[in-house]
């Protein structure tokens, strides 16, 4: 199979949705035009170390998988349980590397433990904590069964963040999640290297944004000295969220109130999930041959990861605009 890495969103999502689908289903696929409209085409650092820690675990044959390629083929073998550690190098994203291998892992004869180092709250990703408290509870109703274990935080650009990932062997089943229902957003604030105010400030931020809207919450602060510096907070009510890194120069006070009005905006569309979910889902969804969700968007990520599930499984997603929100289902 071949498909233009160019299409749609155009960047790594492309990559890491073929080849956890060609693992799985054992198609060879070949990739051109790769992040072909980026400032810096071709394959970045964390691509390919995606790419590197799906090949070894179903001893798959890669050309091209090496730094600025724009074009890569890959023939999967057959997937094997086992212990993987994988360092991504500096503030490399955790989340986006687990959403290559989670697919895979699922298909594996024994049980997978992923042990990778990176960054866990990075920009342009979804923090380790929305993977945690959001994706995966989502993905248990699927019958997923992953356990992960934030032992320690990297942020942006020291990294240094350590999480265990432990998954097995999965049948997954179709779910719907047209409706949110939650009545308390839970959270972490969470610092390295920071005085400890700044946890507190964005989180009394948030509380009151929130509060003032009529929502319970119930908040933890995280205070930790790691070898990266950063901040962060990220808010959960089911299947919506909400979240905002800190950064030199940037309030606390705006960090909290950032997160706040994310999570709001989730919730308040009345959307059966948030839009970092919703793309998330497309594969395990066509991985069931059924299931529905409802998004206040389709993002090009969303949109992509469609794209590339119906080129690997025989599967046809229906798309409904309705009431300002998009319902996705497989008929």
């Amino acid at each position: 199979m071949k498909l233009d890495g160019s299409y749609c969103e155009g960047g790594g999502q492309i990559l890491r949705t073929a080849v956890a689908l060609s693992a799985v289903t054992g198609e060879p696929v070949e990739i051109y035009n790769i992040r072909k409209m980026r400032p810096k085409p071709g394959l970045a650092a964390q691509h390919v170390k995606a790419i590197e820690s799906v090949a070894s675990i179903c001893d798959a044959e890669v050309e091209g998988c090496s730094l600025h390629s724009t074009r890569l083929s890959f023939k999967p073998g057959k997937i094997k349980g086992g212990v993987y550690e994988i360092d991504i190098g500096t503030a490399g994203s955790i989340t986006l590397l687990l959403q290559c291998l989670m697919p895979v892992a699922l298909k594996a004869p024994s049980s997978i433990t992923l042990k990778v180092t990176g960054g866990t709250d990075v920009s342009w990703s979804p923090p380790v904590d929305h993977l945690r408290f959001v994706t995966l509870r989502a993905l248990e109703r699927m019958g997923y069964s992953c356990d992960v274990s934030l032992l320690r935080r990297g942020y942006y650009p020291r990294g240094g963040g350590y999480v265990e990932a432990t998954i097995n062997p999965s049948a997954l089943r179709g779910a719907d999640f047209e409706k949110n229902i939650c009545n308390v957003i839970e959270g972490i604030s969470h610092s390295s290297g920071l005085p400890a105010h700044v946890v507190q400030r964005q989180a009394a931020s948030a509380e009151k944004v929130l509060n003032n809207e009529g929502y319970e919450t119930r908040l933890s602060l995280e205070v930790r000295n790691e070898v990266s510096t950063g901040s962060g907070i990220t808010l959960w009510c089911g299947t919506a969220s909400g979240s905002a890194l800190g950064r030199p120069g940037l309030k606390a006070e705006k960090v909290g109130g950032d997160a706040a009005e994310s999570i709001l905006s989730e919730l308040k569309s009345g959307a059966g999930v948030d839009i970092y979910l919703a793309d998330q889902l497309i594969p395990y969804m066509a991985l069931a041959g059924s299931g529905s969700l409802v998004t206040r968007t389709i993002t090009p990520h969303a949109r992509t990861n469609i794209w590339v599930t119906e080129q690997f499984l025989d599967v046809k997603f229906n798309i409904q605009e309705r009431e300002r929100l998009f319902r996705i289902s497989i008929p």
